[in-house]
């Protein structure tokens, strides 16, 4: 019945629609099934990429494929039902009392009633389905939020606002500027010149650089309704597949010869467009079988490691139970045999000897209420409080677009205080993904350190991640003011900002009065924004030459040869006629490949090389800059060569690139840029702190090596005393040397933490995982203190955190704000989504969400070590209570003949856990503190404490145990000593077993109150409620249950018990030494402990106590320190003294430079086509009619 109603619940919280509006969602009643319908399924095998699909234009009846629905949930209307019992019933306890409910049917077996499990056991099945329910709705409106989105598609030969999940293959879509894509499509056409259209592909690989896709010259000049409507052919291509940079397809359009289709015609789901007015496209895979969805892993189910050691602990218990069991029912046959002859008048005369297998089911029934039942449903209740603190934060709440944080889970919220490694992407995660000009130096002159704020501007600038503001950029009068008013190096300054303005590939467009640049590299875009503000204005582009105003005055410079950038090269030049009819060359690019190229009449290289290397310490990404004037012989001699090697068959980009080298040379040195990629606010600080908490850093990142190696210097994961590790390799045997030598070199420090940073590439990760050689790749990266993977796809980043989730045994985190981040988030513990600037699908796929990575540092440093200590007191303090009532009945088995005669009246012993002793496991689990908030942040070494998990462990577990042990050891015979002879009472009535019950029972609930009392750390008003609210909530309830019968016919036994038991001068004795008793070894015992082992946590909470505070705060406050430090000494990371050629500590000056590379366009033959003096309409008619000639 109660499984009935949890369905409707289900269904009328989730308001899913019906399959037919849905258009996706078919769910049979196989739970296999409905795993592969909602993404659980593991991608598509490499096989499945041969199967051939033909998709037919515009016939939409004829293609039939996976709908674009999209779900993150874990139920659906269907599913919830057989997977919600299934995770129940997984859980050992539930198993367990689900077991004992089916005994309890089978007549004249239980001692305890047959509905006494069965409806707490409901109660519980019931409050946590409506956890899941509401938890699961919320995830269910995430995805709703991704799968309404619109975008117009060609419908009936007209264009339509449809939602994204309508989206169907072989649809034609219109997507816009700054609009994500819904599906994987292929390019038709475009706004630009040459259709083209730049995308970011953050979302999926994490590279900061735009990348440039062209449309079939076939298809260019279908833009309107009518010609997409009378389109008519199909598409070939490949079947679904994971691989981002591959696509095999061919375009059969009717009456035309076959023309194939590659990666550079294919826009991808999850990717944005970017600098294009519009774009058309034809939809070929949707859903989960987008490249993207097809990266995605099956989502596991995760239990925190407290909860598994509970079910360990559980397991344990049930065999302890068993072996009580099997001990009774060996005392009954005993006594049976000692005394069976003497006791024939208590027997019926229908009485049977009953099996040894019958006593077992009794005694194990009489038993069970060893194992709580209460236990999981106040863990739900209390971890469902918990993430709504975690909800609930101001201080994890970012005023910028007010967004909170989101605990999506609270299954995992005590594994958030046990974080060991932690896997974080770069790109929008620690960055902002936006580059500033910050620095440069001009002629041996530094500029832009006076645009340094203090730091209460500094945190007002950093309310937001994605709003930089001019006085955010370089901002420093000097430079100027040199300029204007005649200082000898104006002249440099004057060239080095013309170059700037000139030697790029970025395209301005109007918008009114205002320039917008347009450009796949957001380093140039930087610099080109950053000389506009400094008064040199990149005004105009055509065909062969660029404008730019100076002052308010133009000049135009031809560009006659674009030398263009490369991974090889690490440079880009242009070669221009100045205003004045000179020829000149200028180049910007890496320090390295600019200063082998210097003349030897160039000056300030060695004042520039200082500040390069300031700049590189502050984590910026730098550029040099130089120039070369050229004679019209030498122009012409090269110009010549470069004809020639342009023309050239097998291998021309080498052959163009050694010609590049011929002109290259003899530069003259102008300066060097410094840009900033922008970090999040607070970030180097949460690292430096998480690092001093034992929680280890790696980031994984699809972004450029040199662009990581920068941020990860930034960000202060790696100082500058660090040694580094770096591994770029192409084949498995150099992989598998290189590393070899490397753990030969660490020698015994082989597995410690060392000062060391590893950093590795995506290519060389793919030999790296291969079974010969992971083990020692492992061993490698655990003794390194940061770890830096560069180039890595999602999947990489999945295999990464499984590699040591499996074999470290310690507890991981990821976090990223993409789609490409998705893998990770799933595979780790514990999965954190960023709220940023590229989509929702990492935070839909996370167990907690925020909105900023500084967040972090609170939520496992403060929420996390609360939560782990709450937790784990709540389910030790659980079992104790629990182990203290029922092994009494072991006690009392001794002395009725062990006949399963029950000491407390039935119903008592089912409300001891649902009211009596229900308060205060809710106050331990939802208010107890270990220490405040403010030493938890201010002294991270605490974090080691829950980290290591000396809280909760199989041996304080037992310890708990034993501890009730002897306290119900003392509780049953200790009473029973005090009535052994028996006593009469007023009236002459004397007394039966269950009067001694309510003596014990009394005891019992008040000891077991107390000892939470002894527990608590950190008192409060509920402390209290519970405490003392507990005690007088039974002795109410007892004095009431006395009077109950007959008038409710229940408990005939308890009739006038509270008379007789309040009266009598043997229960107010006990009443206040009993509990003493049993509470005075735990107190002497936790004296001892505080005292002798003292922790940085007992420092800390004495130097918070007031009277510490009040009296000796100096003297407190040296003794933690003294403490923090001992602690840190105890595990230092190794200082290391290792080969040079082996280990590297130069600081690297990694240049700014993330332009895009082997695209299906050059840069040249792009920004060629563009002609910002006409109108766009004129400029893609000029350059659609010079497509149709050529």
């Amino acid at each position: 019945m109660s499984l009935t109603l949890l369905c409707l619940l289900a269904q009328t919280f989730y308001h899913l629609p019906s399959s037919q509006e849905e258009g996706a969602v078919h769910f049979p009643l196989g739970c296999q099934k409905v795993e592969e319908e909602m993404g659980w399924q593991q991608s598509l095998q490499e096989s499945d990429a041969s199967k051939v699909r033909t998709i037919y234009l515009n016939e939409p009846l004829r293609n039939s494929f996976c709908k674009n629905f999209i779900s993150t949930a874990k139920y659906s209307i269907w599913s919830f039902l057989p997977r919600y019992l299934y995770l129940q019933f997984s859980k050992a306890a539930n198993a367990f009392f689900l077991f004992i409910t089916i005994l309890q049917q089978i007549p004249d077996v239980s001692p305890t009633g047959k509905y006494t499990t069965l409806l707490p056991l409901v109660i519980i099945l019931m409050v946590s389905g409506i956890k899941e329910i509401v938890e699961d709705y919320k995830r269910h409106m995430a995805d709703k939020l991704v799968n309404t989105k619109t975008v117009i598609v060609l419908r009936e030969n007209t264009w339509k606002t449809i939602m994204w999940k309508e989206v169907n293959v072989g649809d034609i879509v219109k997507a816009s500027n700054g609009q994500f894509l819904p599906a994987d499509m292929v390019l038709i056409s475009s706004s630009e010149p040459q259709v083209t259209c730049y995308v970011a592909t953050s979302n999926l690989d994490g590279e900061t650089n735009l990348k440039i896709r062209q449309a079939l010259s076939e298809t260019a000049e279908m833009q309107t309704e009518k010609q997409l409507s009378s389109l008519s052919g199909k598409i070939e291509c490949e079947g679904p597949n994971r691989h981002f940079n591959t696509f095999v397809g061919t375009l059969y359009l009717n009456d035309k010869s076959p023309v194939p289709i590659g990666p550079d015609q294919v826009l991808l789901r999850g990717t944005q467009l970017k600098n294009t007015q519009w774009i058309l496209g034809i939809v070929v895979y949707t859903g989960f079988e987008t490249k993207f969805m097809q990266n995605s892993i099956k989502l596991p189910l995760k239990r925190s490691n407290v909860e598994k050691v509970t079910n360990v602990q559980i397991l344990v218990l049930f065999l302890l139970l068993l072996a009580m069991s099997l001990v009774s029912c060996v005392g009954a046959i005993l006594w049976n045999e000692w005394y069976g002859e003497g006791i024939w008048y208590i027997r019926m005369k229908e009485y049977i000897s009953h099996s040894l297998g019958f006593d077992l089911l009794v005694f194990i029934i009489l038993y069970h209420n060893l194992i709580p039942i209460s236990l999981l449903v106040t863990l739900e209740i209390v971890k469902y409080i918990q993430a709504m603190f975690i909800n609930w934060d101001e201080d994890m709440h970012y005023r910028g677009n007010d967004v909170y944080a989101m605990a999506r889970t609270s299954n995992l919220n005590e594994e958030l205080g046990q974080v060991k490694y932690l896997f974080s992407d770069k790109t929008g995660t620690l960055t902002c993904n936006i580059m500033t000009f910050k620095k440069c130096t001009i002629a041996g002159i530094i500029y832009g350190n006076q645009s340094e704020k203090s730091d209460t501007d500094i945190r007002k600038l950093s309310l937001s991640p994605s709003v930089i503001t001019e006085s955010c950029e370089f901002n420093d009068p000097r430079l100027l003011y040199n300029f204007e008013n005649g200082h000898p190096t104006k002249d440099y300054i004057k060239e080095f900002l013309t170059l700037l303005c000139v030697c790029h590939t970025v395209v301005p467009e109007r918008d009114g009065n205002n320039i917008i640049y347009q450009a796949s590299s957001p380093d140039e875009a930087a610099l080109v924004k950053g000389m506009k503000n400094l008064g040199f204005v990149f005004t105009a582009r055509t065909p062969t030459s660029v404008t730019i105003e100076v002052m308010g005055e133009n000049f135009t410079f031809e560009i006659l040869n674009i030398l263009e950038f490369s991974s090889n090269r690490k440079r880009m030049s242009v070669i221009v006629r100045t205003p004045t009819g000179n020829l000149r060359l200028y180049c910007k690019g890496a320090d390295t490949v600019i200063y082998e190229r210097l003349s030897e009449d160039s000056r300030f290289m060695k004042e520039t090389l200082t500040h390069l290397e300031y700049f590189a310490k502050e984590g910026l990404r730098t550029l040099c800059v130089a120039y070369a004037d050229l004679s019209e012989e030498e122009y012409q001699q090269w110009l010549t060569q470069y004809r020639k090697a342009s023309t050239v068959i097998k291998d021309r980009m080498q052959s163009l690139e050694e010609c590049y080298e011929n002109i290259e040379k003899k530069f003259l040195l102008l300066g060097a840029t410094a840009i900033e990629d922008r970090l999040q606010a607070r970030v180097p600080e949460t690292i430096t702190t998480l690092l001093k908490a034992n929680i280890r850093i790696w980031v994984l990142t699809g972004d450029k090596q040199e662009t990581a190696i920068n941020i990860a210097y930034s960000c202060k994961l790696i100082s500058a005393h660090m040694f580094r590790i770096q591994l770029n390799l192409n084949s498995l045997e150099a992989t598998q040397q290189a590393i070899t030598r490397h753990c030969e070199a660490l020698g015994t420090q082989l597995s410690k933490e060392n000062d060391l940073a590893l950093i590795i590439d995506g290519e060389t990760l793919k030999y790296v995982l291969h079974s010969e050689i992971k083990r020692s790749f492992l061993n490698l990266a655990l003794s390194c203190r940061a770890v830096l993977c560069c180039r890595l796809s999602p999947l990489q980043k999945a295999e990464i955190v499984d590699l040591v989730k499996k074999h470290v045994g310690a507890i991981t985190l990821a976090i990223g704000d993409g789609a490409n981040d998705v893998g990770m988030i799933q595979m780790a513990h514990v999965g954190v989504g960023i709220s940023g600037n590229e989509g929702m699908l990492a935070t839909n796929n996370s167990d907690y969400a925020i909105a900023q990575f500084s967040y972090l540092e609170k939520l496992l440093l403060v929420h996390g070590a609360w939560n782990h200590f709450r937790v784990t007191k709540c389910i030790l303090y659980c079992f104790y209570k629990n182990v203290v009532l029922y092994i009494i009945e072991l006690w009392f088995a001794f002395v009725n003949g062990f006949s399963g005669q029950i000491i407390f009246e039935h119903w008592c012993i089912s409300l001891y856990n649902v009211l009596f002793t229900s308060l205060p496991p809710f106050s331990l689990g939802i208010f107890e503190q270990c220490c405040s908030q403010k030493s938890l942040l201010a002294y991270p070494q605490l974090y080691k404490i829950s980290q290591a998990g000396n809280t909760f462990n199989t041996k304080v577990f037992w310890f708990q145990c034993l501890n009730a042990l002897i306290h119900s050891f003392i509780l049953f015979w200790m009473p029973m000593k005090m009535l052994e002879h028996d006593m009469v009472l007023q009236g002459g009535y004397t007394t039966d077993y269950l009067f001694l019950g309510n003596f014990i029972y009394t005891y019992v609930v008040v000891t077991v109150c107390l000892k939470a009392g002894l527990e608590t750390q950190s008192w409060n008003k509920f402390s209290h409620i519970a405490i003392w609210g507990s005690i007088i909530i039974w002795l109410v309830f007892f004095a009431i249950y006395s009077f109950v019968w007959p008038t409710i016919p229940i408990a005939p036994e308890m009739a006038g018990q509270v008379k007789m038991v309040l009266v009598c001068p043997y229960f107010w004795l006990g009443f206040f030494i009993v509990p003493i008793v049993c509470l005075t070894l735990n107190l002497i015992w936790k004296s001892i402990r505080n005292t002798c082992k003292r922790t940085l946590l007992e420092e800390v909470r004495e130097m918070e106590s007031s009277r510490a505070q009040r009296f000796h705060p100096t003297i407190f406050r040296k003794r933690v320190e003294a403490k923090k430090v001992q602690m840190f000494l105890a595990t230092p990371p190794h200082e290391i003294v290792l080969q040079s050629e082996s280990f590297d500590q130069s600081i690297p000056r990694g240049y700014a430079f993330s332009q895009v590379e082997q695209a299906v366009i050059t840069q040249e033959e792009l920004i060629r086509s563009y002609n910002t003096t006409k109108s766009k309409q004129d400029e893609v008619t000029m350059d659609s009619s010079h497509s149709r000639q050529k």
